[in-house]
């Protein structure tokens, strides 16, 4: 159990800050401890190369993706300090933040009170000088769209925009025109005879003013889902069509399809298709090969088959997400039978 920060909505939310040149990621999960933060980011690669070869030598269930404490570093790439605020239910409010120099701080958030999280953790990004791409919503869009299309949780990114609205003027703001139209108006209803008489709407009729104001709003960019997942039989026609649309940039659906799943030496799922026309390029001399896509959990990993994929299959579009990730994988996966029955 979450505890008393639970919260039904569980999501992810990406915000880009272009006046302190910085991108916030905000999760709704569990958070960490101090002991957590220590353990999970305080040591570089903390699982480790020795434990994955331990893990090898042993016949365990080995995966790279989620095995190295590195993935978490590879935010120095961009950054030049990551801050990372965190709730958990069994502690306070805290920051860690470091700028890779092979130290950390962890304190208590002493904006806990004014912005809390609840529960979760947010990571901060403080942009390196060539990097301040990455607080453009439609950059921010198109990351989450390449490599998070299919993540279960939503993604919500943040927007800022400017809108117009009327507001009603104050009392002060009228100009001192409007204080002599009103000085005639009454010398006008003292002569009695050419007094007009007001609608009672008009005569409620407050003045206006337009001004600008920023509003935020939230927007989900992830929005299909990992039918590969699931079994054959589980999935309808029309999210065959949806998630290749999705996956090819086309808009009339596949000519045929192939759902399947391996198992053995190695174990993946799979779904290929083959499109109604034929690329453009099917004849060339070098056809290209990026219409099979890797994704590991969910996470898009790559779609270069340059040496892998067969030229004459280049039309073929799908996507291969292993049980386990080895670096041998793509070459018995693409050498496996089914996968081009």
């Amino acid at each position: 159990m979450l505890g008393e920060g639970d919260t039904a909505k569980l999501d992810i939310t990406i915000a880009g800050n272009k006046d302190n040149d910085t991108v916030s990621i905000t999760d709704r999960g569990v958070g960490m401890t101090k002991q957590d933060l220590i353990n999970n980011l305080g040591t570089i690669a903390k699982s480790g190369t020795s434990s994955f070869l331990e893990k090898l030598k042993d016949g365990g269930d080995v995966n790279l993706i989620g095995q190295f404490g590195v993935g978490f570093y590879s935010v120095y790439l961009v950054a030049d300090k990551v801050t990372v605020v965190t709730k958990h239910n069994d502690d306070k409010q805290l920051i860690w933040e470091s700028t890779a120099d092979s130290s950390f701080t962890i304190r208590e958030d002493p904006n806990a009170e004014s912005d809390p999280l609840g529960r979760g953790t947010r990571v901060i990004l403080h942009l390196k000088d060539d990097c301040k791409e990455f607080t453009e919503p439609d950059k921010l869009k198109e990351l989450v769209k390449k490599y998070s299309e299919f993540i279960n949780f939503p993604i919500m990114l943040q927007t800022t925009k400017e809108i117009e609205e009327e507001v009603p003027v104050e009392e002060e703001e009228k100009t001192e025109g409007d204080d002599e139209e009103k000085k005639e108006g009454d010398d006008e209803e003292k002569d009695g005879d050419d007094l007009d008489i007001k609608d009672g709407d008009d005569a409620d009729t407050k003045k206006t003013k337009k001004v600008k104001k920023e509003v935020v709003e939230y927007t989900q960019v992830n929005s299909e889902k990992a039918i590969w997942t699931k079994s054959a039989r589980d999935v309808e026609d029309s999210e065959y069509d949806s998630f290749y649309n999705t996956i090819s940039k086309e808009t009339d659906g596949p000519l045929t399809r192939m759902h399947f799943s391996a198992e053995g030496e190695i174990e993946f799922k799979s779904i290929l298709f083959v499109p109604k026309k034929a690329p453009a390029d099917l004849m060339e001399g070098k056809a290209k090969s990026s219409s099979i896509k890797l994704y590991v959990r969910r996470v898009f990993i790559t779609d270069e088959f340059e040496d892998l994929m067969p030229r004459w299959l280049s039309f073929v579009r799908g996507v291969v997400d292993p049980r386990i990730f080895h670096l041998m994988f793509l070459v018995k996966c693409c050498r496996h039978p089914r996968f081009f029955v």
